[in-house]
C-alpha cells in the first residue's frame, strides 16, 4: 500500500498532471457556470478529448472538472436563484434572498469555502476507505436502499411550509410525474398521455429548470430591475468565511451525509443537498431566517454537495456502480483509456485510485480559490437591470433542457414545467417538495419491488432497515414540530389559521381564493388521471401510481376543502400575487407577458428551428423591452448565436429543426 501511494504521489505531483487538471478545473468551472447542465454534459463534451490520451493526464482532467463543477454553480444559484444543476437546488432557497439583500459576497464566500471543505472531506473519505468500502457497501441491500429512499421522502415535512397537507400534496404530485413512462418490474408504460416522449419518462433537468428557472425568470422579467437591491458587494467575503469556519460542525456533519449519500448508488446530488438543508434546518435553534438569507442554509448544502464526489467514486471505482450520473460517465471514460472500475482499482492499479483520491482534494483546493478570484466580476452581473442579462440566460436553459433528449419536445416540456412552476410558487404548494418526490419516486417502486421479491414482506425485520426506519420517523416528528416555507415563514403551531402569513390573517373571500381553487382542481385531476390510467395495467406495473394518486387525491381534496371551507387566514389560502396586492408590494404589472416571451420563442423554434429562432427572440426582446437600439441588440445576437454554434459544433449537436426548416435546406450554422 505504501509503495502504490508513493507512486500516486509521484505521478500527482509531476507537471503534466498538474497541468491537464487545471485544464479540467477551468473546463468545469465554465460548465458549472451554465444553469442546468451540470455533471454530465460537462464529462460528455471532454470525451472525444479523453480518448488516447494516457491514464494520468485522462484522470487529471476529468477529475479536476468532477471536482469542480459542484462548486461552480454555486454562481448562478446564488446570484440569480438559478440552480446551476440538480446539485445545487437548495442553495437557491437561502443564497438567493442574501443576494437580493446585497450580500452575495457574503453567501458566495460561505459557498466556496464549505465547497472546499466539503470536497476536501469527500477525497479523504475515499483515500481512508477504499480498501475497507467494499464490504461496507455490500452491507446495503435493496431492502435498505429502499428506506434510504424514504428516508429522503421525510424531508419533505421540512419543507412543506404552513400547510403540510399541501406539501405533502405537491411532493405526491412529484411522485406521480416521476412515475410517468415504463414500469421498473413489468415494462409497461403509463401516465404518458399516449406520447412516445413520455415512455422514458421525465427527464430530472427539465424537471428543475422548469420549477426553478423559468418562474424565476419570469418574475424578475416582469420586474425589470437589478437581482440584488443593494448598489455594491460590500465587505462579505471575510464574513462568508467566518460563517464557515463557526459552523465547522455544521460542514463536518454534512459532509459526511455528502460523502453517505455519494456511497450508496441511486441516491445522488438530486438529493443530498435536499437532506443537508433539511438537517440544517432541524439542528438550528433559531429557524426564522430559513428561505429568507439563512447562512446556514448555503453552508450546509454546499459541503455536502461537494462531499459527494469523494462518496459517489467508492461504488464506481470498488463495483463498477455509478455513484451518480457524472460518474456514469467518468467510468465510460475510465473504459476508454484501458481502466475497468472494479476489484483491480484496489489491487493493481491502486495507486491509479489513490491518485483519483488525492486528484480531487486539490482540485477541491484550486476550484474553490479561482472561484473566490472570478467571484467579484461575475456577482456584479447582480446590478444590472435582468432584461440585458435574461436572453442569454434564456438561450443557456432551452440549450439545457435540449441537452436531455435533443428533442424539440424537451423544449414544449420545459415551457409546460413551468407554468406548473409558476403556479406552485404563487399558491405556496412547494417546489423542492415536488422535486424530491420527483427524484425518489422510480427509486422507492424500484427498491421496493426488488426488496419484496428478495426479502418478502419481511425485510421490514432487517436492522439495518430499522435503524433507517427510525431515523425517518424522527425526521418526520422533528419536521411537524418545526415546519419551514419556501419563503421561509417558520410555523410553530397547528396548521391552522394562526399559522397563516400575517398580513393575509384578516380572511379573503372566496372569490379571491378562486384561482387557488382552480388550480388546486387541475392537481387533483392530475391525480384522477393518474389513477385512471394506472388501473388497467397489471399489479406489478400499477400498484405504485395507483395506490399514490388514490392517497393524493384525498390530500388534495382536504386541501381543496380546507380552500372552501378553513378558517379566514388559512395557509391553504395563500396567493402570493394576492398578498402583495393586499400589503401594496404588487407594481400592478403581471407575469404573463413575460411568459409570453417564452411562448413566442418555443412557437418559432418549432416554425423556423431553434438558431434562427434564438436570432429572432434575443434581437426583438433586447429591441422592445431594454430599448438597446439595433446596433448593440444585433452585436449581443451575434455573440450569443456564434457561441450557441460554437458549443454545438463541439458537442456534435443537430438543433431542432423547425416546420420551415424541413421544407428548405439551410447552411449547417443555421441548423
Amino acid at each position: 500500500m505504501l509503495e502504490s501511494m508513493q507512486t500516486a504521489l509521484t505521478g500527482l505531483l509531476s507537471f503534466q498532471h498538474l497541468g491537464f487538471m487545471l485544464l479540467g478545473i477551468v473546463i468545469g468551472l465554465g460548465v458549472g457556470i451554465l444553469p442546468g447542465l451540470g455533471g454530465i454534459a460537462g464529462m460528455s463534451l471532454l470525451m472525444p478529448f479523453v480518448y488516447g490520451m494516457d491514464q494520468v493526464s485522462a484522470i487529471a482532467m476529468l477529475i479536476g472538472m468532477v471536482a469542480v463543477i459542484p462548486t461552480g454553480d454555486t454562481f448562478t444559484s446564488v446570484l440569480m436563484g438559478i440552480p446551476g444543476s440538480s446539485a445545487s437546488q437548495a442553495t437557491v432557497l437561502d443564497g438567493y434572498p442574501l443576494a437580493k439583500q446585497g450580500q452575495a459576497a457574503r453567501a458566495l464566500s460561505a459557498a466556496f469555502s464549505a465547497s472546499l471543505l466539503g470536497g476536501v472531506f469527500g477525497a479523504l473519505l475515499l483515500t481512508g476507505f477504499v480498501v475497507v468500502a467494499k464490504p461496507i457497501i455490500l452491507m446495503f441491500s435493496t431492502a435498505e436502499l429502499f428506506m434510504f429512499a424514504v428516508l429522503g421522502l421525510s424531508v419533505v415535512g421540512i419543507l412543506a411550509g404552513n400547510s403540510m397537507i399541501r406539501g405533502l400534496a405537491a411532493c405526491g404530485l412529484g411522485i406521480v410525474v416521476g412515475a410517468i413512462g415504463a414500469a421498473p418490474a413489468t415494462g409497461e408504460t403509463r401516465i404518458d398521455l399516449s406520447l412516445d416522449y413520455l415512455m422514458d419518462g421525465v427527464p430530472l433537468v427539465i424537471v428543475g429548470l422548469g420549477l426553478f428557472a423559468i418562474p424565476e425568470l419570469a418574475e424578475l422579467m416582469r420586474r425589470h430591475r437589478p437581482i440584488a437591491s443593494g448598489s455594491s458587494l460590500g465587505s462579505g467575503w471575510l464574513q462568508g468565511l467566518k460563517d464557515t469556519l463557526s459552523n465547522w460542525f455544521l460542514v463536518l456533519r454534512s459532509s459526511a451525509l455528502g460523502t453517505l449519500c455519494g456511497a450508496i448508488p441511486g441516491l445522488g446530488g438530486g438529493v443530498v443537498d435536499w437532506l443537508a438543508y433539511g438537517h440544517a434546518v432541524q439542528s438550528t435553534k433559531d429557524k426564522s431566517q430559513f428561505g429568507k438569507g439563512e447562512i446556514k442554509g448555503v453552508i450546509a448544502p454546499e459541503s455536502a454537495n461537494n462531499a459527494l464526489q469523494g462518496g459517489a467514486l467508492m461504488p464506481t471505482l470498488l463495483f463498477g456502480i455509478p455513484g451518480s450520473g457524472s460518474m456514469a460517465v467518468f467510468m465510460a471514460g475510465m473504459v476508454l483509456i484501458g481502466l475497468q472500475p472494479g476489484p483491480s482499482m484496489v489491487t493493481t492499479n491502486l495507486h491509479l485510485t489513490y491518485t483519483i483520491a488525492w486528484t480531487l482534494a486539490i482540485a477541491s483546493i484550486i476550484g474553490a480559490f479561482l472561484c473566490f478570484l472570478l467571484a467579484s466580476p461575475i456577482a456584479r452581473i447582480t446590478f444590472i437591470p435582468f432584461n440585458l442579462v435574461a436572453p442569454a440566460m434564456i438561450m443557456l436553459i432551452c440549450f439545457a433542457a435540449f441537452q436531455a433528449r435533443r428533442d424539440i419536445t424537451d423544449l414544449l416540456l420545459l415551457f409546460a414545467v413551468g407554468i406548473l412552476g409558476i403556479f406552485l410558487r404563487r399558491f405556496g404548494w412547494p417546489r423542492p417538495a415536488f422535486l424530491i418526490g420527483f427524484v425518489l419516486s422510480p427509486q422507492v417502486e424500484n427498491y421496493l419491488y426488488q426488496a419484496v421479491q428478495f426479502y418478502g414482506v419481511g425485510f421490514l425485520q432487517r436492522p439495518g432497515v430499522l435503524i433507517i426506519g427510525a431515523l425517518a420517523v424522527i425526521t418526520i416528528f422533528m419536521s411537524v414540530r418545526s415546519r419551514i416555507s419556501e419563503d421561509g415563514a417558520v410555523e410553530l403551531a397547528p396548521d391552522d389559521a394562526s399559522s397563516a402569513p400575517k398580513r393575509l390573517t384578516g380572511g379573503v373571500t372566496l372569490a379571491e381564493r378562486m384561482p387557488q381553487l382552480i388550480f388546486a382542481l387541475v392537481v387533483l385531476a392530475i391525480f384522477v388521471y393518474g389513477a385512471i390510467s394506472s388501473y388497467s395495467l397489471s399489479f406489478l406495473g400499477a400498484v405504485f401510481p395507483l395506490s399514490t394518486s388514490l392517497l393524493m387525491l384525498l390530500a388534495t381534496g382536504y386541501v381543496i376543502w380546507k380552500i372552501v371551507k378553513g378558517q379566514p387566514g388559512h395557509g391553504t389560502h395563500y396567493d402570493q400575487e394576492l398578498a402583495a396586492r393586499i400589503t401594496g408590494e404588487h407594481d400592478g404589472s403581471s407575469v404573463w407577458p413575460s411568459l409570453a416571451w417564452f411562448a413566442f420563442l418555443f412557437g418559432a423554434v418549432a416554425t423556423v428551428g431553434f438558431i434562427l429562432a434564438l436570432a429572432l427572440f434575443i434581437t426583438s426582446f433586447l429591441l422592445m423591452r431594454t430599448h438597446l437600439g439595433w446596433v448593440r441588440s444585433l452585436v449581443y445576437t451575434a455573440a450569443c448565436i456564434g457561441f450557441m454554434v460554437t458549443l454545438g459544433h463541439y458537442l456534435t449537436l443537430n438543433f431542432p429543426a423547425g416546420l420551415l426548416q424541413s421544407m428548405v435546406e439551410l447552411p449547417w450554422p443555421l441548423k
